[in-house]
């Protein structure tokens, strides 16, 4: 993983999953660490050559790609560690992440693998929206939910590390049909990100971008065009259709590949959300019919 200073006080190493850095004086700050120790022992060996403190630990939301190596860091490291409201309850269980992917039952051994289940993470401060003082580094937490329940971003002057509210146009292209919980929160933060000016952002997964707007209005249409694609769908079954087609129609669409029910179980969820956002906004109807809910597109 490649370090890249973006000025003074903030850094990133630059993966599969980025790990933000911050130091100001003897404080240092670990944002995220990534899946596993090995990319963690790369990133220790890279801050301790360069003489760097670690000191803190902020994980951004509970997604084993962002905290995987939080129980080894925390081994290795007297560290203090800063995680959201909500999300520190499945950092401390994180058989919550397969449990609710699954819909509430009890996950099969397939579900429990280290994409969807991390070690236990030991939470010393939960925090919520607002100013943040670490060790006299001054931070802002910025609530950015709808990939996950309570996800936050950090802003530390004119830099923000964004965590999962937005991908990398690769990231968009690989994935086609981004992991969301809420489509309509995802939405908001979006917003919510466009409306920052000379803020230079960090998404969990692609590059830095000293002005990210074009990136974040691609996001925003993606998300648009889903449920565009969506309510095309339900447009051709005027007596209404299963979820099971709407879903099979999407990935078809969009040309996703399904190898195995955890990846099968993401993109359920995020579809599931875009279709929620359609009841709620009033575009879609449902009723139970033959034991299973039917899906209508509001004329």
């Amino acid at each position: 993983m490649e370090l890249i200073q973006l000025n003074h006080t903030c850094y990133y190493f630059n993966g599969p999953v980025n790990v933000g850095y911050v130091n100001r004086g003897n404080c240092g700050l670990i944002i995220d660490t990534g899946i596993d120790k090995q990319n963690m022992k790369k990133i220790l060996k890279a801050l301790k050559d360069k003489s760097l403190p670690i000191t803190h630990l902020f994980i951004s939301h509970a997604h084993a790609d962002h905290y995987g190596a939080a129980d080894y860091l925390q081994k290795t490291i007297d560290i203090y560690t800063f995680a959201p409201q909500v999300e520190e309850a499945i950092l401390k269980y994180p058989i919550l992440e397969p449990l609710y992917l699954s819909q509430g039952n009890r996950p099969l051994n397939e579900m429990r693998n280290k994409f969807l289940e991390a070690p236990p993470t030991r939470i010393d401060q939960v925090v919520s929206d607002g100013p943040l003082s670490i060790d006299g580094l001054e931070v802002e937490a910025i609530a950015l939910p709808g990939h996950s329940i309570y996800q936050v971003g950090l802003k530390v002057g004119h830099i923000l590390y964004a965590a999962d509210s937005y991908f990398g146009e690769a990231q968009l292209d690989k994935h086609k049909i981004p992991f969301i919980i809420d489509a309509q929160a995802t939405l908001a933060s979006i917003e919510k990100l466009l409306s920052m000016t000379n803020v230079g952002m960090i998404p969990g997964h692609g590059v830095f971008e000293e002005d990210p707007t074009q990136t974040l209005i691609r996001n925003y249409d993606h998300h648009v065009n889903i449920i565009s694609n969506m309510y095309d769908v339900l447009s051709n079954h005027k007596d209404g259709c299963s979820f099971e087609i709407i879903m099979k129609s999407l990935c078809e669409h969009w040309e996703v590949e399904i190898a195995s029910l955890s990846i099968w179980s993401l993109y359920r969820t995020a579809i599931y959300s875009y279709l929620i956002k359609g009841i709620e906004d009033d575009r879609i109807s449902f009723e139970l019919k033959d034991f299973a809910p039917l899906f209508t597109l509001n004329k």
